[in-house]
């Protein structure tokens, strides 16, 4: 089966209710195998999804910092060409693909 190129969801809560009700689903047993088999293609792609957004907050997150006069400051950083695209970054040892 040729996969096909996958569309990141719109935000991270979208990603959230899609991977539940594809979960939903699955679980429910109604779906044959070739639609469970799209269906589980999907949800990895979205958990993989899911997994850079929230890695990215993370590195936000790290970066966020006292400054010198005691105040919050932020330092951004650069996307890579895939997290500007809403694609995780594999290239930094994230290639798991089991939900």
């Amino acid at each position: 089966m040729a996969k096909k190129p996958q569309t990141p969801p719109k935000s991270f809560e979208e990603a959230l209710r899609e991977l539940e009700q594809i979960l939903a689903q699955i679980e429910g047993g109604e779906l044959g195998l070739e639609e469970s088999l799209v269906k589980y293609e999907r949800g990895n792609f979205l958990i993989q999804h899911c997994r850079g957004v929230l890695g990215q907050a993370e590195k936000q997150i790290e970066l966020l910092g006292k400054a010198p006069d005691g105040g919050l400051s932020s330092t951004s950083y650069p996307l890579t060409p895939a997290e500007a695209e809403g694609q995780p970054d594999l290239a930094e040892g994230d290639a798991e693909t089991a939900p």
